[in-house]
């Protein structure tokens, strides 16, 4: 179940820079025809972009980091890393109620659950 729920974190990741890439086209591309340095403070589209495809490589770390502990049996990594992407998502969702932060939250649970072994 280790393997399995870390690789769903893993993907998350994934998904979030592809659909970013995706759905944030037109503002990265800008950004990045405009010389990249600095050109993401604004106009906001820009700097919500860059943040929205960026949040994905720390989604696809973590993801990484649970596929290695659940390999080598270590548990309490994957329980640390469940307790971060809990802790996030719930101010996500306090902050954005009607976001995917959704997702993050029941992947957290599951990634405490196997931590705690009860997965």
């Amino acid at each position: 179940m280790a393997m399995y729920v870390s690789w769903s974190l893993f993907l998350l990741g994934v998904a979030h820079v592809l659909y970013g890439l995706v759905r944030f086209r037109a503002p990265l591309v800008a950004g990045v025809r405009a010389g990249f340095v600095g050109q993401f403070g604004s106009p906001e589209i820009r700097r919500t972009a860059f943040w929205f495809v960026m949040f994905g490589p720390l989604l696809l770390m973590g993801g990484h980091v649970c596929l290695h502990a659940a390999a080598f049996g270590d548990y309490e990594a994957i329980k640390i890393v469940g307790i971060y992407l809990f802790l996030v998502s719930c101010i996500g969702i306090t902050a954005l109620p009607k976001s995917p932060f959704i997702a993050g939250l029941l992947l957290s649970v599951l990634l405490v659950a196997v931590g705690f072994r009860v997965l």
